[in-house]
Order: structure tokens, then C-alpha cells, then sequence
């Protein structure tokens, strides 16, 4: 059985520019939305799983989904840092754990308006337990036990009075910007003080979970069964990948399915716009049916034919929407995250968003040259020659 050559479909695209334009902005159209919630939903993903890290453990109150809602006693950090063998020490004995106070403040933005930003409250443990995950990149670090903060390098030019030297006022304390930082994830849209000053800034005496750098062959479960029953402290544990994955579900979840029923809304016009140009394209080609018939093709070769020709035109389109995505890879914006607080990722097209929006691009093509496939393949001879 004989094939309708390839090249046919080529040229017949060529002529018929107009329409197929039309087709290719459509089908363009609705990818780049596709494309551009999903790679949203990717560059929010990345923001948190880059900095998730196995051996480092995560210790909040019981029951508390984020250290937002999370509730830690001075003498309970105190038994977490001092009393769970898997901590590692640093060189002069230390425990390599860090009690921390996270709250979101309500701050001006420098576009008007206000958004809750985070604000960590950390111990010098804590910049020894990152490395060089945190690294002040501007200024200087912070002076423990002063009223002195450093920004993540997200915020600088999004909230106001984020700049070195600038003042701001937490509740009744005047608090300077003295540096900027760079860190990975979520901590580039922070600003981090010492724990005590802040503590007493925001009139917020307990703290809300505990980070430690653990051994490598932990079993974090069996530190959380260790203290089932302990009366003190009764803590979850969790890595800090483990963590970091909980909170990105409930926002890459919404990203997806919005970004699935504005691609559903649109790609139904998409494909109607598809069936219709190849219904006018079978319209002017009659003439050509007839002969490919005449000439011996059988019904089921010219219905792949021009199946294949509405598929190529929804790649043809998917690869445009993916192309018009290219000017906002690296943007960056903000949105709330799980613990109401304003957290600035990038937005990044990645070539897995790009090959699910090139398939979801055929598939379309393919839904919208189906009918007109199968009209021109029950197309007899006589009757298409006769339309010439």
C-alpha cells in the first residue's frame, strides 16, 4: 500500500500560508499559556528542592506542617542541640545545630502596596551548618547579639528600605541593613538577625524549629521514636529535603491544575480552529484528492496523509509557544507560599516543560485534523473531480 509522499504536505502548508499561520498562532497561543504555568510550577519546585539537603534535620513541633505554625521552648532547642547523638560537632566540640525564629512582617513593596516577607531569626551555628549555601555577597554579616540584619538578594529592589544602610523598623526596633546575601531556595527572599534581638523585637519568646547538621547513616525516624515518649520534647523530624518537598505540593499542585484548565479552555479553540482550516484546505483541494485517488492511493493513505499534516502543524505551533516563552526565562516574580509570606523564584522553561508542551501541541493538531482527515479519505474520485 502505496503512501501519499511527505513532501505533498509540505508544499500544501507553503501555499496555503495564510491559513496556516492562522493555524500556528493558535495552537502557539494556547502552549505558550501551558508553558508558561508550568514553568512557573518548575521554577517554584526548583526554589526549594535546590536547597533541600539530606543530611541536615529539621526539627518542629509536633504536628506543625511548617515551621510558620511551629512552636519550639528555649529549654526544649536547648535538648535537641546538646542531647541527640547524630548531631555532628565542629572542630572545637561544638554541636552543629541551630535554634531558629521564623515569623512573616508585613512590609512595603516598592511597586505600592504590602506583602508579608519572611523574617529568620538564626544563631551563628547556623551559617557554619549552610557553608557556602549562605554567603553574604554585599556588606557584611550581621554583629551577634546586635539590632543588625542582612537581606536575601530577592528582595533588594522589590522591598523597600532593603538596601545596605538602610533602617528598618520591626514593631519598635530600628533594625540596619548591613549586608546582602545569596542562598539557595527560598532563603534569598528572607532577612536573617540574631535570634535573641529578634526574639525580643517581635515579642516572640518560643522558636519555631531546629536545624542540625546529622550524621550521614541517620535514621531520622528512629530519632523522632526515641522521643515519643519523652515528656520534654516531643518533636517531628524530618530531613530538610523531606521538608522543603512538603511545601511546594500544595502550590505546584495549583499551578498545574490551573495551568491544565486554561490549556483545556484554550486548545478546545485551538482545535476548532485547526478542524476548520483543514476543512477549507480539503474545500480548495479537491481537485488534488481526485487525482491522488485517480492515481491509485487508497482511503487509508491520504487520511494519514492529512493527519499527518494537521499533526505537523501542532508541533509546528507548539515549538512557536515554547519560542515565545524564551524572552522570560530567569524572570523574576513572587507569590505567597505555605507559611503566607512572600517568597521570589525565577521562571524557568526547562526542556521537560518544553517537550510536554509540544506533545500537548500534536495532540492538539492531531484532535483537529481528524474529521477532515477522515472526510477526504471517504472522498470518492468521481465526486471530488467533479468539484474542480
Amino acid at each position: 500500500m502505496a503512501l501519499v509522499p511527505f513532501r505533498y504536505n509540505l508544499r500544501s502548508l507553503w501555499v496555503r500560508g495564510a491559513s496556516t499561520l492562522l493555524t500556528l498562532c493558535a495552537v502557539a497561543a494556547t502552549v505558550a499559556v501551558l508553558a508558561g504555568m508550568l514553568s512557573l510550577q518548575q521554577g517554584f519546585v526548583q526554589l526549594f528542592q535546590e536547597r533541600g539537603r539530606d543530611d541536615l534535620a529539621v526539627f518542629l513541633r509536633k504536628g506543625a506542617t511548617s515551621e510558620g505554625e511551629s512552636g519550639l521552648t528555649r529549654e526544649q532547642c536547648a535538648i535537641l542541640q546538646k542531647e541527640v547523638p547524630e548531631v555532628e560537632k565542629d572542630a572545637e566540640g561544638r554541636p552543629l545545630a541551630s535554634a531558629e525564629l521564623f515569623l512573616a512582617v508585613r512590609l512595603r513593596k516598592f511597586d505600592g502596596g504590602e506583602t508579608n516577607v519572611s523574617i529568620r531569626g538564626v544563631e551563628p551555628a547556623t551559617f557554619a551548618i549552610h557553608g557556602d549555601d549562605v554567603r553574604i555577597r554585599d556588606g557584611q554579616n550581621f554583629t551577634p547579639a546586635s539590632d543588625e540584619l542582612i537581606v536575601g538578594a530577592g528582595l533588594v529592589g522589590r522591598i523597600a528600605n532593603c538596601r545596605i544602610g538602610d533602617v528598618l523598623r520591626i514593631n519598635t526596633v530600628d533594625f540596619r541593613i548591613v549586608g546582602i546575601f545569596e542562598g539557595k531556595g527560598g532563603y534569598r527572599s528572607e532577612l536573617w538577625g540574631d535570634l535573641d534581638r529578634l526574639s525580643a523585637a517581635l515579642q516572640r519568646p518560643v522558636r519555631s524549629r531546629v536545624l542540625a547538621k546529622v550524621r550521614a547513616d541517620t535514621d531520622l525516624a528512629a530519632v523522632q521514636t526515641r522521643y515519643e515518649s519523652d515528656l520534654r520534647v516531643q518533636p517531628k523530624v524530618e530531613s530538610e529535603r523531606q521538608y522543603l518537598a512538603s511545601q511546594t505540593q500544595r502550590l505546584s499542585l495549583t499551578f498545574a491544575i490551573l495551568g491544565g484548565f486554561l490549556a483545556s479552555v484554550m486548545g478546545l479553540a485551538a482545535v476548532f480552529t485547526g478542524t476548520n482550516s483543514m476543512l477549507a484546505a480539503i474545500a480548495s483541494r479537491t481537485h488534488e484528492i481526485g487525482i491522488l485517488k485517480a492515481l491509485g492511493f487508497r482511503p487509508l493513505p491520504i487520511f494519514v496523509s492529512f493527519l499527518l499534516e494537521a499533526t505537523l502543524l501542532g508541533f509546528l505551533g507548539g515549538a512557536l509557544g515554547c519560542l515565545l516563552l524564551i524572552p522570560f526565562q530567569g524572570a523574576e516574580t513572587g507569590t505567597m507560599n505555605q507559611t503566607f509570606s512572600e517568597v521570589t523564584f525565577a521562571f524557568r522553561t526547562t526542556p521537560a516543560v518544553m517537550v510536554q508542551s509540544i506533545v500537548f501541541a500534536g495532540l492538539l493538531g492531531l484532535c483537529g485534523g481528524a474529521y477532515p482527515a477522515l472526510r477526504a479519505a471517504r472522498m470518492a474520485p468521481t465526486q471530488a473531480l467533479r468539484r474542480a
